[in-house]
């Protein structure tokens, strides 16, 4: 209506106009609008990636005091901790978990701004996903990149490793990112990621045998668990097995066990702040193949751009 519409509050509203007193109390206390900076953001989401302030300095070239420095500004920012802190590493709090994939998209948009904006890429690129990655950013990531290029068609698929050998050499899929033993063809780069402990409630780490939920068939991460148990001299029983992280994540939280999980996908009620409670983890190696009849195809670059700086 009128009234509701009237940007001076006239008397027809029920309103009235502001007064030289009110402009001059407005004026008084200013709006301070808070920013996220990009380079906060980037120390946020490659310690979350690494697992531990030292690794996270040493990927971007910083010393520990300077990349904690820069940790504690952005949760100034934020008003909230974003990070638990113990002798084994860090892990996102509940607040720190919320941010993530906010801060993993803005630094993703904020990339293909700058490398993306004035061309326009056109035809089809398959991605095969392993199932821990699909469940992150990375989806999202591809998503926007198939946004700003509406000529092109991406496909993401997430399946077992015989099927995504087979779309690999039938050229269905293009590129491959996935623990490097399982991969088609050969790796044209790799990176080292962490595996964290992911604890249900009520669960005690301390119990004899410990449960553990874990990925049922020949996971890789499957036999580095029991292993680093092994290793440590720790009696463990499977309470638990999927082929899913959806099937694990599902165990973990019913509170059935602890099991291992990349640092995006862990829950914030998940995560283990006794740094004694349970052996460190092994690395996982990440590698991407890529189809050889691709080379030089434009689409398929700025895809794997993308996969290698979102990793």
């Amino acid at each position: 209506s009128v009234a509701s519409s009237d940007a001076h509050g006239s008397s027809t509203g029920g309103t009235t106009a502001p007064t030289a007193a009110d402009d001059h109390h407005h004026s008084a206390r200013p709006f301070m609008a808070r920013d996220l900076e990009t380079a906060l953001l980037r120390t946020f989401v490659t310690a979350v990636r690494a697992g531990s302030i030292s690794r996270a300095a040493t990927t971007l070239g910083q010393t520990q005091p300077a990349l904690s420095q820069q940790l504690r500004k952005l949760e100034s920012v934020v008003g909230r901790p974003l990070l638990y802190r113990s002798p084994s590493g860090v892990s996102p709090t509940r607040a720190g978990a919320e941010l993530l994939p906010y801060a993993e998209r803005i630094l993703s948009l904020s990339a293909q701004a700058l490398t993306e904006t004035g061309r326009a890429l056109t035809g089809r690129c398959g991605i095969g996903l392993l199932e821990d990655l699909a469940a992150s950013q990375l989806p999202q990531t591809l998503a926007d990149l198939a946004r700003l290029h509406p000529g092109a068609t991406l496909e993401v698929l997430s399946l077992s490793d015989t099927a995504i050998r087979e779309a690999y050499d039938a050229g269905r899929v293009q590129l491959v990112l996935d623990e490097v033993p399982d991969l088609p063809g050969p790796s044209r780069w790799t990176v080292r990621r962490p595996l964290v402990w992911a604890i249900g409630h009520g669960v005690d780490v301390a119990a004899d045998p410990l449960l553990v939920v874990l990925f049922s068939g020949t996971c890789s991460w499957r036999t580095s668990v029991l292993e680093t148990l092994e290793r440590a001299d720790r009696r463990w029983r499977v309470a638990f097995e999927s082929n899913s992280l959806v099937g694990v994540l599902a165990a973990v939280r019913a509170g059935l066990g602890v099991a291992a999980l990349m640092p995006a996908n862990l829950e914030p009620a998940m995560a283990c702040h006794d740094a004694d409670g349970l052996p460190t983890l092994p690395d996982v190696e990440l590698g991407l193949a890529r189809h050889p009849r691709t080379e030089g195809d434009p689409l398929i670059n700025a895809v794997e751009t993308a996969l290698r700086r979102m990793i």
